[in-house]
């Protein structure tokens, strides 16, 4: 504001100043004028937008933190409402699972691979080196569907047959690899929620044994009570409801890969079958 005040005060003086000239010296005057106090006025108009954008930044950047912390406040004071004895059994729970489900997410990421690829690059293998060459493939690609292929390439020089069951064998062996800790995450998912029922039937117990010794029904005790014992529920139901995401993600995943490895196999054994790298 500063800034155009003090631009308008010079463009007044320069237009005073140039009042006593001729008429037509005036015209040529008042044109540059003009122009000097466009120029000037442009100059302070865009520090003063660029001000205010600054100011803007930064008061959108304390408020953010503001909410932010106040989020923060607001779930400490409600885990601490809630009765720390039962609130943090449920977030014990939250953090397992997630720790579970990221490893998951991680390891079924890093087993998938692009599979037409690799049974290219296996068959490949076989028509130029042979069975070691294929073999050296799968040492060098990682996954389940490579570790299913080794093992049946392993097996070729004792007939097809055996191959199948070879592959059947060591396919079961990682579905249960890909299957590892869901178990454990199912369990969390069901034992967040209950452990937050729990919370709340007890802080209920205590809301009506506070009545039974006052003699008499406080709504303020009785609401107070009622308020403390669901966030035990709620906090529950959160966790389980996060943790159920992250799972059926994972069963997801988990189904896709099986089903890459089931075609996978499929396809070795007629690449077998067809260069007769094993005996039918």
């Amino acid at each position: 504001m500063k800034k155009v005040i003090s631009s308008l005060a010079i463009a007044a003086a320069m237009t005073f100043g140039f009042a006593n000239v001729s008429l037509a010296d005036g015209e040529d005057s008042l044109a540059t004028t003009t122009d000097s106090i466009e120029a000037v006025a442009s100059d302070a108009g865009e520090d003063v937008v660029s001000d205010a954008i600054e100011t803007n930044e930064d008061i959108a950047v304390e408020a953010e933190e503001e909410v932010e912390v106040n989020f923060v406040q607001k779930l400490k004071q409600k885990f601490i409402e809630g009765d720390p004895f039962w609130m943090t059994p449920v977030l014990i729970c939250l953090i397992i699972g997630l720790a579970l489900s990221i490893e998951r997410i991680v390891y079924l990421n890093l087993s998938t691979i692009n599979t037409k690829k690799f049974l290219d690059e296996v068959e490949t293998a076989l028509k130029n080196g042979g069975v070691d060459a294929a073999k050296e493939v799968c040492r060098n690609t990682r996954g389940p569907i490579a570790s299913i292929f080794y093992q049946g390439l392993d097996r070729s020089d004792e007939g097809i047959e055996m191959v199948e069951k070879s592959v059947v064998a060591y396919g079961g062996v990682q579905m249960g690899l890909l299957e590892k800790g869901l178990s454990w995450l199912s369990l969390f998912i069901a034992l967040a929620p209950m452990l937050g029922f729990m919370g709340t039937v007890i802080g209920m117990i205590q809301a009506f044994e506070q009545i039974v010794k006052d003699g008499q029904v406080s709504p303020i005790t009785v609401a107070g009570g009622i308020q403390v014992a669901l966030l035990t529920t709620v906090f529950g139901l959160i966790a389980a409801i996060i943790l159920q995401i992250f799972y059926n993600y994972i069963v997801s995943k988990v189904d896709g890969i099986v089903n890459e490895m089931e075609d996978a196999s499929i396809s070795l054994v007629d690449m077998m079958l067809k260069l007769k790298v094993a005996k039918a």
